[in-house]
């Protein structure tokens, strides 16, 4: 009992006083505790007033956040600062939950007593943001603040009549529209529930369940021990969302096993950072982002997961293309010790530990809302841990799950918070409806053009933040450009969505690469660079989803049907050609007409056009693609031409 409370400590320093430790890690667990109360209740009842929620829910993340980042700082004077903030953290959700009726009465105009508190709040969100995600987020609200502050002082359209502190308090405080806005209600009713329910499955071993089906299914092909890393990481991505999370978890044992096979460590890595970033992309959860695209653009969540399906789809169809033509390249050899008889083994021992997926994928199919899905899933997750020993989880280990999913979700909370007071600006201010216009302006009448600016700065305002923080910022700020172009907007906001995330694998940020390289002991910037090759689908795709609108469910089954069909045609022909190996090395101007007739098969027209342009196009990509597969099988490599060499 005495080393499962041990378990608890946030942190185990010889320097930090083991009073101090034992204090605020209890406190932590005992928020932590109450957190998920308020957050299950909430899901399960809906009987909370959403800003009283919102509110609440924020101050004892922000508490807790701030006491354990004190805890783990080495500045006295940095954990005194913290330890006061996590006091003033309480304050706004107290204030607001005692005066609400209050607040309501007055149309939400801020008094007197409101400023210091919103000035409080201000503080405990740019000190979390910093401490937790760095300067980029703590440099746009100081920016969005600034504005609307002194917008006066701007000529032209982009300035405005300026707000004062009382303007800015019931904006971003007094109401949803701020920093206790959507973002804040999909983080308390989406993120840290399934958060949660990850958590809890990752603590009875489903994670393990998950690797060893995946070893069952590929481990006896060749490169076996790849293309269990990628469909291992995989799904568990579907679960938590976070590229960077399932690198830690799932990496420190699929990497050092692809290494054992040949796989180099640059390659392994790639593989792994490539692989965890797929469940950003992938129904149910999207890193919580299905969620929010659903509240934002105004459509059931199942209409997200379907539409992010067949994209999600084509991506680790690439990946595990990729991964087997590196094998192949190689000349690796399959997992022996795995197999069916380890998969039939691991279904009969273990399988019911995915009867809480199973259950989440029913609920939601007979009607049931996502957040009581993920409640009854939780109970049933409790209720099939005590069936064997291993998977048995005590009050200390429930306690465990909860904290560890506050300390996993506590810097998404403060992404939110900040992208709520940054969206809340740009409302007050119309400024978001201006930056827009601007990408649009600038890119003229070339939709091309458009396109890439658009992607430019989803990429740039993507960098370093959580998959729904992106999200979030892109939404207000770009989107708007895309769907006045007349998209459908889940075109435009699947669009942003790809180019928000992209920086996970992509240098100078790149966190799931670097991460993967700090397990494998490879190059960070060349497992960056190894992984956008192998992960390439998610900086191609979103240009698809313009012209062949099918992909993300737009359109008649004829053209959902012919979009898929020729999305994975021109994928399948662009991962080849990337690779450079099928069945032997392929010469460069193999390689080259491969890509040519890719692209001629992806023809930027409507999958249903008839034009001669257009049915030219795709019948001499589609021989092309022929004719390169028949001479590979056939015809040993070009003389005289460089071809991609055995390691």
């Amino acid at each position: 009992m005495a080393r499962s409370l041990e378990n608890m400590w946030l942190v185990r320093d010889a320097n930090r006083g083991q009073r101090e430790t034992v204090i605020v890690s209890l406190l932590y667990a005992g928020l932590a505790v109450l957190v998920t109360a308020l957050v299950i209740y909430g899901a399960y009842f809906g009987l909370i007033t959403a800003l009283i929620l919102r509110a609440v829910f924020f101050s004892m993340v922000a508490c807790a956040g701030l006491l354990a980042l004190g805890l783990r700082a080495q500045r006295n004077w940095v954990r005194f600062m913290c330890y006061a903030l996590a006091i003033v953290a309480l304050v706004p959700g107290f204030h607001i939950e005692q005066s609400y009726v209050d607040i309501v009465m007055r149309g939400a105009m801020a008094t007197s007593p409101d400023l210091p508190i919103f000035i409080g709040l201000m503080a405990v969100v740019f000190v979390l943001v910093r401490m937790s995600l760095g300067l980029p987020l703590v440099i746009l609200m100081t920016i969005a603040l600034i504005y609307a502050w002194f917008g006066y002082m701007i000529p032209g359209q982009y300035g405005h009549g300026g707000y004062d502190l009382r303007r800015l308090t019931s904006t971003l405080m007094l109401s949803t529209e701020g920093v206790f806005g959507v973002p804040m209600g999909v983080a308390v009713e989406y993120i840290f529930l399934f958060s949660l329910l990850g958590g809890l499955l990752m603590k009875i071993g489903t994670g393990e369940v998950f690797v060893d089906i995946a070893r069952g299914l590929t481990g006896r092909m060749v490169g076996g021990p790849g293309l269990s890393a990628a469909l291992s990481s995989t799904m568990l991505g579907t679960i938590n969302g976070s590229a960077v999370a399932n690198v830690v978890t799932t990496g420190t044992f699929t990497i050092p096993l692809m290494k054992r096979s040949g796989y180099s460590a640059n390659t392994a890595g790639a593989i792994e950072a490539a692989a965890s970033s797929a469940g950003q992309i992938l129904p149910p959860v999207m890193g919580a982002a299905a969620f929010l695209m659903a509240e934002i653009i105004g459509v059931p969540y199942g209409t997200i997961a379907l539409a992010a399906l067949i994209p999600g789809l084509l991506y680790v169809l690439a990946l595990m293309v990729s991964v087997r033509l590196e094998a192949g390249r190689l000349g690796l050899k399959p997992d022996m010790d795995a197999g069916l008889a380890l998969l039939w083994r691991t279904l009969a021992t273990r399988g019911y530990l995915l009867l809480p997926l199973i259950g989440l994928i029913g609920f939601l199919i007979s009607g049931d809302s996502p957040t009581r899905a993920a409640v009854k899933c939780l109970i049933i997750g409790l209720l099939i841990s005590p069936w064997r020993k291993d998977t048995r989880i005590g009050l200390v280990g429930l306690v465990l799950v909860c904290r560890d999913t506050l300390l996993a979700t506590m810097p998404i909370v403060a992404a939110v918070a900040a992208a709520g007071a940054v969206i809340g600006v740009l409302n007050l201010t119309g400024l978001g409806l201006m930056l827009s216009g601007l990408i649009v302006e600038l890119g003229g009448s070339s939709m091309i053009a458009i396109l890439l600016l658009t992607a430019a700065v989803s990429f740039v305002l993507g960098m370093g933040l959580p998959t729904s923080a992106a999200y979030l910022l892109l939404a207000v700020l770009v989107a708007p450009a895309l769907t006045r172009l007349g998209l459908e907007p889940i075109v435009s906001h699947m669009f942003i969505f790809y180019y928000g995330l992209v920086s996970a694998i992509t240098p100078p940020v790149a966190l799931a690469a670097y991460a993967a390289a700090s397990i494998s002991g490879g190059d960070p910037n060349a497992t960056a660079f190894e992984a956008v090759r192998l992960g390439f689908v998610k900086l191609f795709i979103p240009f698809l989803f313009v012209t062949m609108p099918g992909l993300v469910m737009v359109g008649s089954g004829l053209d959902v049907t012919l979009s898929a069909i020729l999305a994975v045609i021109g994928v399948s022909g662009l991962t080849v050609a990337f690779a450079g190996w099928f069945v032997r090395p392929l010469a460069g101007l193999e390689r080259l007409g491969l890509i040519v007739a890719s692209l001629l098969v992806l023809w930027p027209s409507a999958v249903t056009a008839i034009d001669p342009v257009t049915l030219a196009a795709r019948l001499i990509g589609l021989a092309g693609l022929v004719a390169l597969t028949l001479r590979f099988w056939a015809t040993p490599p070009l003389t005289g031409l460089s071809a991609t060499q055995k390691d």
